[in-house]
């Protein structure tokens, strides 16, 4: 039986390289589930626990801000940190949710600076400090815990001998390079439905407000 895996580093610090890594060797892989939030706020561990049943790997967020609660409800499991360069990573996370604000970014980077773009120093210093949080937290576990950094190389190497499984005959992915996107037109389609996603998470966030979740 595989041992359940938790990736632990931030969104954009090469998450969906390490998703389609597990998938490779046959992970099932849980990814960004925005539902979870509210559950996570009123600590509701049998809920989280069924929405979580049934797959091998969790990654992305909300799943890599609750690590010690998963290292508690999921005990034996093994936990990826995947890194990058701050400034990188700020530029990639600003453009990525842009001016978009959601419920969960508001409670990864303080109510109301949920928009990285608008506050580079919080947004970096949350990054930061979430990973150095994760090194002391594992500090007398390193058998638990593998930091990756797939910019500068590391490959199914380092992650099969963590995970004890075979290297893979496929090439090491590598997912969600921004880099080559194409521009999308700003059709009119596209912004209706823009802007019933920035109504359906003001909703959201006004909810939590209100039931005081925060």
């Amino acid at each position: 039986m595989k041992k359940k895996v938790i990736g632990v580093g931030f969104q954009k610090t090469g998450t969906s390289t390490l998703r389609e890594a597990l998938k490779i060797m046959d992970y099932k892989v849980k990814d960004a589930c925005p539902r979870a939030l509210i559950p996570i706020l009123k600590k509701d561990n049998k809920k989280i626990l069924q929405i979580i049943e049934g797959f091998d790997a969790l990654e992305d967020t909300p799943w890599y801000y609750i690590y010690k609660e998963l290292d508690v409800l999921l005990p034996g499991s093994k936990f990826v940190l995947t890194i990058r360069d701050q400034e990188a990573w700020y530029i990639s996370v600003a453009r990525h949710i842009g001016n978009l604000r959601a419920a969960h970014h508001e409670w990864l980077y303080g109510r109301g600076k949920g928009l990285p773009k608008d506050d580079k120093e919080n947004t970096i210093s949350v990054y930061l400090s979430h990973n150095q949080e994760v090194i002391e937290y594992f500090k007398n576990r390193p058998n638990d815990l593998l930091v990756l950094d797939f910019t500068k190389g590391d490959k199914w190497e380092r992650l099969c001998a963590f995970l004890g499984e075979d290297i893979p005959k496929a090439d090491f992915p590598h997912a969600n390079n921004n880099s080559k996107a194409k521009p999308q037109p700003h059709s009119i389609k596209r912004k209706i439905t823009y802007a019933r996603k920035q109504f359906k998470r003001w909703l959201k966030i006004k909810y939590i407000d209100l039931m005081g979740y925060w």
